[in-house]
């Protein structure tokens, strides 16, 4: 039978990102991880998002095709909210969380787009934009329950390989906690955004206004790539295209 670990690595199905992280797996934080959310499954606890959507945010954005990277603390702890990219939840999920209304009205303010119909980002992950939370998993219902098991030091290399085998990328920080790693960015070859994060808390610091999705545009445009379509298709007008 696989262990736990193998079959957290399996869920890594991304060829670049099961290639860049392959080492990681063997080391004691990850083995450390591995042992905690085993207990706290055998406890009972709901673990979110489903195991299978713990990676999704490097399975959704190639680690070759990154051009920006907004992060994240850790997964919405309500059951059917999460699915593994940062900020993001499920077709249906309403009223969407606050801190995503509040990058949906930046958004409105800063490039005239209304995503207001929904708060499933995984077109922009489909882009380019890799959704990285911190921290992967949480407890349902116990928000940062997860923090400091391992998972900062995962996604730390993550930043890592972004910030060493990408060029011109978008690193997006909003407050404090995500400011943090900035020390793990060369801004010597890319764009780092700081600006408040979009929490009712502290929004009203310096994100209202601070323009982040125009600014990546113009710097996406100035290196010569391709500018992120933020606006997010209605189910109507998505299937045009299916």
């Amino acid at each position: 039978m696989l262990s736990f670990s193998n079959n957290m690595k399996t869920n890594i199905t991304q060829l670049t990102w099961k290639k860049a992280l392959a080492k990681e797996w063997e080391k004691s934080y990850m083995q450390e991880l591995e042992t905690f959310l085993e207990k706290e499954a055998k406890l009972g606890k709901v673990i979110l998002p489903p195991k299978k959507l713990w990676f999704e945010a490097l399975n959704s954005t190639p680690l070759d095709e990154v051009k920006v990277l907004i992060l994240g603390q850790d997964p919405y702890p309500t059951v059917g909210h999460a699915h593994g990219l940062c900020f993001s939840v499920l077709d249906g999920v309403k009223p969407l969380p606050k801190s995503l209304q509040n990058i949906n009205k930046e958004l409105l303010s800063d490039c005239n787009v209304d995503n207001t119909h929904t708060g499933n980002l995984l077109p922009w992950a489909k882009q380019g934009v890799l959704l990285l939370n911190a921290v992967l998993t949480v407890e349902k219902g116990n928000a940062n329950a997860h923090k400091d098991k391992g998972w900062e030091q995962f996604t730390n290399r993550v930043i890592e390989l972004v910030s060493s085998q990408c060029e011109n990328v978008v690193f997006v920080l909003w407050g404090a906690y995500a400011q943090k790693k900035s020390v793990l960015i060369d801004v010597s070859k890319h764009l780092v955004i700081k600006d408040p994060h979009p929490s009712p808390l502290s929004a009203y610091r310096g994100f209202w206004g601070s323009k982040p999705f125009s600014k990546i545009n113009s710097y996406l445009e100035e290196k010569g790539k391709v500018p992120i379509v933020w606006k997010l298709e209605t189910k109507k007008s998505a299937s045009l295209f299916e």
